[in-house]
């Protein structure tokens, strides 16, 4: 009897943590967090669940692998670049990213064994803040008012109804035909001037109140 062989391309790939990690990340991105489970996994993976086993403990360990994944795609601080300059490079890194994995923004913060990825995230923007001036106390506020910041806006554009300019604008329409000008007055008039305005994109919020914050902590330096 002849014996059976397989092409390269028909070999199948080995399972390892990372490549488990990975596809954890792509059912995320693709389904959203709460579709990952172990068996949507397996199925993504074209193996049995069980299998999954041998190279993760448990779904809470997924969730810390996915998490590091994530902050590893963040772009880090250079060695001896400005604070400001690096903190807004670093700001729009994690928003991007976080656009990228919108389920994320409930998680980065929320693990309690944090993977190699995110340590060093966190080292190297107290390290940036550190060499710029702050002193430890305020390295820890300046940390944590630009995280409340990009993380919320985050989560906010995350919720809003609408994506693009057209449907920004169909929105706004059908709210003023709900909203009388006499009893709204400062809101139709934010609405009509500067919402419905040509070019109008909530997303350029982000850059101001970024701006705004930076510039704050560098008066208190």
């Amino acid at each position: 009897m002849a014996q059976r062989t397989e092409s390269a391309g028909q070999q199948r790939i080995p399972l390892t943590s990372d490549r488990v990690l990975r596809a954890a990340v792509a059912v995320a991105d693709e389904c959203g967090i709460e579709s990952l489970t172990m068996r949507k996994l397996a199925e993504r993976l074209d193996v049995k669940p069980m299998s999954l086993y041998y190279h993760v403990a448990n779904k809470e360990e997924i969730l810390d692998g996915i998490v590091d994944i994530v902050f590893g795609e963040v772009s880090l601080p250079r060695t001896g670049a400005e604070w400001k300059v690096a903190m807004r490079d670093r700001a729009i890194s994690v928003r991007q990213i976080l656009g990228d994995h919108p389920w994320a923004t409930s998680l980065m913060q929320s693990r309690v064994n944090p993977g190699s990825a995110l340590l060093r995230h966190h080292d190297s923007v107290i390290g940036c803040l550190r060499q710029g001036g702050f002193s430890v106390a305020m390295a820890a506020h300046a940390f944590s008012v630009m995280d409340a910041y990009i993380y919320g806006f985050a989560l906010q554009e995350k919720t809003l109804p609408f994506e693009t300019a057209e449907e920004v604008a169909a929105i706004a329409e059908m709210i003023l035909q709900q909203m009388p000008p006499e009893e709204y007055p400062y809101l139709a008039e934010l609405t009509i001037d500067h919402v419905l305005q040509p070019g109008y994109s909530y997303s350029d919020e982000f850059d101001f109140g970024l701006d705004l914050i930076l510039d704050g902590l560098e008066g208190l330096l």
